[in-house]
C-alpha cells in the first residue's frame, strides 16, 4: 500500500485556543487503517464521467462514521447523550481522478486526539493500493447539541473507545 502523505503543515493551520480546562493531548491506541470500499456510480460523477469532488467528501464521511462505529463510537448513541462530532476542519488533496465504474478503498484511521479534537487521516486508493487518488485530514470536535457549544472534554464513552488497545 502507498505511503500516506499529510496535506499541508498542520502547525500553520488555525487552531482552537486552549485553556487549562481542556484535556491535555491524549494518545490514541495505534490502529490499523479501516478500509471502506466504494464504487463510482453515475450519480457520483460530472458530465464527463469523472467523480465530482464533493463525492470524495461523502465517501470520507461514510468511512469515518464506520471507522468510529467499528471502534465502539456510535453516532446515534452520541446524539442520545446530547453530543455531536461535527467536522471543524477539513483538508483534502486530489492526486488522480476516479472515473465512473471504478472501485476504490477509503482508508481511515484516528491519528490523534487533542483535548476535544479528534484528527482523522484518510487515503482513497485503488483496490490494489497502487494508485493514490486522494489524501485527507479531518478534525472533529465534540459539541453539546443543546447549547451548540464545544464541550470541555470528550464524553467518557468516546474517549474510552478511542483509547482501547
Amino acid at each position: 500500500m502507498g505511503d500516506f502523505r499529510r496535506v499541508g503543515d498542520v502547525s500553520k493551520q488555525p487552531q482552537l485556543s486552549t485553556t487549562n480546562i481542556l484535556q491535555p493531548e491524549l494518545k490514541v491506541a495505534p490502529i490499523d487503517w479501516f478500509d471502506y470500499p466504494v464504487r463510482a456510480f453515475p450519480h457520483h460523477t460530472d458530465y464527463s464521467g469523472v467523480v465530482w469532488h464533493g463525492t470524495y467528501l461523502t465517501w470520507l464521511e461514510e468511512a469515518r462514521v464506520e471507522c468510529l462505529r467499528s471502534m465502539g463510537v456510535d453516532f446515534a448513541e452520541l446524539v442520545a447523550l446530547g453530543c455531536n462530532l461535527p467536522v471543524m476542519e477539513l483538508s483534502i488533496r486530489y492526486h488522480q481522478a476516479i472515473q465512473m465504474g471504478m472501485d476504490a478503498i477509503v482508508r481511515t484511521r484516528i491519528a490523534d486526539m487533542e483535548g476535544v479534537r479528534i484528527n482523522c487521516d484518510s487515503q482513497i486508493q485503488s483496490l490494489d493500493g497502487d494508485v493514490l487518488y486522494a489524501t485527507a485530514r479531518v478534525t472533529l470536535v465534540a459539541v453539546d447539541l443543546a447549547k451548540g457549544k464545544i464541550l470541555r472534554q470528550l464524553p467518557s464513552s468516546v474517549k474510552d473507545a478511542l483509547m482501547k488497545k
